[in-house]
């Protein structure tokens, strides 16, 4: 009686999904993480085994075992029987890594894949794989898909297209990582790819610079760029209609020389000195690489002063403390959503309070500190770069407070103080934890309009402690920002972990 119930049961529920529409069912299938599960789940009813021959989006992750990935590749492609594709996803990361000698079997095999989705007008594709490591082999994009025009998005790893004509006309979206782009490439990718709204390049080299006048084109986001060819080896960017701009790299020259539309920008980027170990030999030397830095930092900061949410990271803040400590001029920021994702060191904090001093209708500031045990190296093994930062941190008698004394802040509404660390707080001396305090409590003193200062400990247990050393510092400190007075009556002080 009861498995006559659940024979039952199962049929009336077998039967409910069953009455959905054969192309509701068939999109279902294609969300599954792979081709290969959503065929084994097409065997749990017999009414659903004619639909792998339906499904329309296909993702084959390839594993060591190639001639079974080979089989069931090539029965779900001849037993397809859509018209149209929506997405080819293509992953051989996970075999090409330890069978690099496998490279022409499976050039023939991409080839096979991407001949089909481009007769069946693919839309997006996916295709993943690295044979090595670094840049030393790229594979060539098919002739056929680099002039497909049914593509709309491309996402790409380690895959280049020498020699080969780019016409993707109705191409929205493409994202390209781990290749060396020369500036002809990218020339090239530009030019044929009128409809372009973003573009994504990460873990790349080669190209020195970008310029694009399409007024379809407004993202733009590049990623660990990575600099090879030493003095005079840096990026610019000319794109006057993008919107959004995102930049990073840790050793990066990058000038904006037009980028006069864009309202959000993050530029997480840091231009290392070229002469290597800190030495009193090049001291002077070092003066130069000083000079184009302040140049830099002051050119690309006007270029984004229209801007209205604004992502800077440590490099540029510390520079930033350096432009007016030394009185130099700095163009006045427009932003109104500002975060600073910053190592907690000194220098740092002089440089948050060096950007609210030109940041005069920001409504919000997020200030994401993280503070490692390298910070410490870094306070006591200045470079002869910034001697200037070396002093201070060898006697610190400056007052935070009287970089940003003169500035109100009408518009200032929220703020938020995310904190992380790998080291013990109980062990370690943390530099500029008491400019975090003395900063919280000036804003809540001086900001008329306050409604909520949130701070949040991003790690719960200490390895070295095994307590919530983290946590309880900044618990204190929420607590001691509470008792401290305040300007704004409905100022809300929380503590998150």
């Amino acid at each position: 009686m009861e498995m006559t119930n659940l024979n039952k049961k199962k049929v009336t529920e077998e039967e409910g999904i069953n009455k959905l529409p054969d192309s509701l069912l068939v999109q279902i299938l294609s969300l599954l993480p792979t081709t290969k599960e959503a065929f084994r789940t097409c065997l749990v009813s017999k009414t659903w085994r004619r639909f792998p021959t339906l499904i329309d989006s296909f993702n084959f992750t390839c594993s060591t075992d190639r001639e079974r990935e080979d089989s069931i590749i090539h029965n779900a492609l001849t037993h397809s029987r859509s018209p149209k594709i929506m997405k080819f996803q293509l992953d051989l990361t996970h075999f090409s890594l330890s069978h690099c000698s496998f490279r022409p079997e499976y050039e023939t095999l991409i080839s096979r894949c991407f001949s089909f989705a481009v007769e069946r007008q693919v839309e997006n594709v996916v295709l993943s794989f690295l044979f090595g490591f670094g840049y030393g082999y790229k594979c060539t994009l098919l002739e056929s898909l680099c002039t497909c025009s049914s593509l709309i998005t491309l996402d790409v790893q380690n895959c280049g297209f020498n020699n080969v004509v780019i016409s993707w006309n109705s191409l929205k979206s493409i994202k390209l990582g781990y290749l060396r782009l020369t500036d002809d490439d990218m020339v090239k990718l530009l030019s044929g790819c009128p409809a372009l709204e973003t573009m994504e390049l990460y873990s790349f080299i080669g190209f020195h610079r970008l310029e694009s006048n399409s007024l379809k084109l407004k993202t733009l986001k590049l990623k660990d760029y990575v600099r090879v060819g030493g003095n005079g080896d840096d990026l610019e960017i000319l794109a006057p209609y993008i919107q959004n701009l995102e930049i990073s790299g840790e050793d990066l020259e990058c000038r904006l020389v037009d980028v006069s539309s864009v309202v959000n920008a993050k530029l997480i980027y840091s231009f290392l000195c070229i002469k290597g170990i800190p030495s009193i030999y090049v001291k002077d030397c070092c003066h130069e690489y000083r000079q184009v830095v302040y140049t830099i930092v002051q050119d690309n900061l006007q270029k984004l002063c229209y801007a209205t949410d604004l992502t800077i990271g440590t490099w540029f803040t510390k520079v930033m403390y350096m432009l007016q400590f030394k009185g130099l001029p700095v163009s006045e920021l427009n932003c109104k959503y500002l975060t600073l994702m910053l190592h907690m060191t000194t220098f740092n904090m002089y440089g948050v309070a060096g950007l609210l001093r030109v940041s005069p209708q920001v409504e919000t500031i997020s200030i994401e500190l993280e503070y490692t045990l390298i910070d410490d190296f870094l306070v006591n093994n200045n470079s002869c770069c910034n001697p200037e930062l070396l002093d201070l941190a060898k006697e610190d008698n400056m007052d935070l407070l009287s970089w940003v004394s003169s500035v109100e802040f009408h518009n200032l509404k929220k703020v938020k103080i995310v904190i992380s660390s790998d080291a013990c707080w109980k062990d370690h001396v943390k530099t500029g934890f008491e400019k975090v305090s003395k900063l919280s409590e000036f804003l809540l003193l001086n900001v008329p309009i306050f409604e909520n200062f949130v701070i949040i400990s991003k790690r719960r247990r200490c390895e070295t402690c095994s307590m919530n050393c983290l946590s309880q510092h900044l618990s204190l400190l929420a607590d001691k920002l509470l008792g401290c007075p305040r300007l704004s009556t409905n100022a809300a002080i929380n503590f998150q972990e």
